[in-house]
């Protein structure tokens, strides 16, 4: 059954606050082989006017994938997680995420649709730092692929 469109524009609680650790940021800059020392060097970040190390564009993905699990757990939502999958990210940065944020996500649906028997899912989470200024936006697609013909 396809997902009902009245949920665009329900939003879910923020997050609590993630603590974002220089240590996470250098794993994270190693995972997706990112050598810029911006992300492992405090004086290198500070060299280019930040108060210490920044994070790789696509790290918010890990807060806000999680955050968005609101969504996706959503037993009145209904959709069947064993079916997705991931179609796009996109970010749209007021300043770089930093090592010693605490970092709260809000997400929600901003569009349903459905396209070739799939439902095309688009989530939005707001990160905001501990004073409540925007930091980041997130959008995230989710495809849940319609079932075949047997049901599978």
């Amino acid at each position: 059954m396809p997902l009902d469109p009245s949920f665009i524009g329900r939003t879910y609680p923020p997050t609590e606050p993630y603590e974002v650790g220089r240590e996470k940021i250098r794993e994270f800059a190693v995972a997706v082989g990112d050598a810029n020392p911006a992300y492992t060097d405090p004086e290198a970040a500070k060299a280019l006017g930040h108060p210490d190390v920044i994070a790789p564009p696509t790290f918010p993905f890990v807060i806000t994938y999680r955050a968005a699990a609101q969504v996706v757990e959503d037993p009145e939502l209904g959709l069947d997680f064993t079916r997705v999958v991931h179609g796009d990210q996109k970010f749209a940065y007021t300043r770089p995420v930093r090592a010693g944020d605490r970092l709260a996500v809000t997400v929600s649906i901003d569009n349903i649709k459905s396209l070739a028997g799939n439902d095309v899912l688009t989530v939005r989470g707001e990160v905001l730092d501990a004073s409540g200024e925007h930091v980041v936006t997130a959008i995230m697609t989710l495809v849940a692929r319609a079932a075949d013909e047997a049901g599978e």
